[in-house]
């Protein structure tokens, strides 16, 4: 397995990068950027080029409705050309709530969307003359719609590859399907490696019966917080906060994909728990309703024994990049050790 770790995107940029270079020289693989209504990830991401040699640099995630699919592809290609060809692509739907309450654009046909983005993106990076008609994108633009006067486009710059690789982020059944046809490769949250088959096997399978050969095994890229020592308690809790929000608050009651996905592990009521203290401002308690197996069964944490059952676990699963999010004094410490177990 490969490693890599999504980089915070609040706080200190400065401080996030330099902490991204320690861990490329601790043997880390690729650092993602998320992107939700902060910090753009791109610019992080120049800057993280910059400071590094052999990092993959991913975007980690671009959502597919707020950029034109021409800007995406723009961009894909410059964050690839200042690498030196180190850029990975990672797209995703997102959510209504950041679609439409922050870019005041519509959630519509997230499937279709994505699909388009993918598919007019690889046209633009092999500089083909893009004319493509989708569900979701027309270009160029309808004469009835504008001036009339657009026409067929090629990027103008030559790319430093003709083919950057795409990782969806999904986690429903048709966006799993659609990962596993189109994208080089899938980024799950909270991937349970026991319960992934029966929660994504069919998806998956679907998704793979319609998939090129071109485009090579489907990548899985999941993993979790990265914490080794004795005090399980102490390291559990380091996980609870990003569990609670994101079953909890990451989405309106009814529209929480990551909250859909804990009630298909076997958490229904626990997952209704949380999300009602949550969503009444008590995190606090939100965070304490979080199951002690839920976070073993979804993070990296406790002592060392465990976390390497934990890793024979993510293979024998598929996971070909474990993505880690390090915790602790010597995080670079604590990744050097975890490269040394894969």
């Amino acid at each position: 397995m490969q490693l890599s770790t999504t980089l915070r995107y609040a706080g200190d940029v400065h401080r996030t990068v330099d902490q991204a270079v320690a861990l490329e020289r601790a043997g880390l693989d690729t650092a993602w950027v998320a992107e939700a209504y902060g910090y753009d990830a791109v610019s992080i991401l120049g800057y993280l080029a910059a400071r590094t040699t052999t990092l993959g640099i991913g975007t980690g995630i671009l959502n597919v409705y707020s950029r034109t699919p021409a800007t995406i592809a723009q961009t894909i290609a410059g964050l690839d050309a200042v690498s030196g060809g180190r850029a990975l692509l990672g797209l995703g739907a997102s959510g209504p709530q950041v679609i439409e309450g922050w870019h005041g654009l519509p959630y519509a046909r997230p499937l279709a969307r994505t699909r388009d983005v993918v598919e007019f993106t690889r046209r633009a990076l092999r500089r083909e003359v893009v004319s493509y008609q989708g569900a979701t994108v027309q270009v160029p633009l309808d004469p009835a719609l504008g001036t009339g006067l657009g026409k067929p486009l090629k990027l103008l710059t030559r790319p430093v590859r003709p083919r950057v690789p795409v990782y969806l982020a999904a986690l429903g059944d048709k966006n799993v399907e659609l990962a596993a046809e189109i994208a080089e490769g899938w980024i799950p949250l909270f991937f349970l490696p026991e319960r992934a088959a029966e929660t994504w096997g069919g998806a998956l399978a679907a998704g793979r019966a319609k998939r090129p050969a071109e485009l090579g095994e489907l990548q899985i890229v999941a993993g979790g917080v990265l914490a080794v020592g004795e005090d399980r308690a102490a390291l559990r809790d380091l996980a609870r906060p990003t569990l609670a929000l994101y079953i909890g608050g990451m989405g309106a009651r009814g529209r929480n994909f990551y909250n859909d996905l804990v009630r298909r592990y076997g958490y229904e009521k626990e997952a209704e728990l949380i999300q009602d203290l949550y969503l009444a401002g008590r995190k606090t308690e939100a965070e304490a309703a979080v199951p002690d197996e839920l976070i073993d069964l979804t993070n990296l944490v406790g002592p060392e024994g465990f976390v390497r059952e934990r890793l024979a676990a993510y293979r024998e699963a598929g996971v070909t990049m474990l993505n880690v999010d390090p915790v602790g004094p010597d995080a670079a410490a604590t990744v050097e050790k975890v490269r040394s177990w894969l």
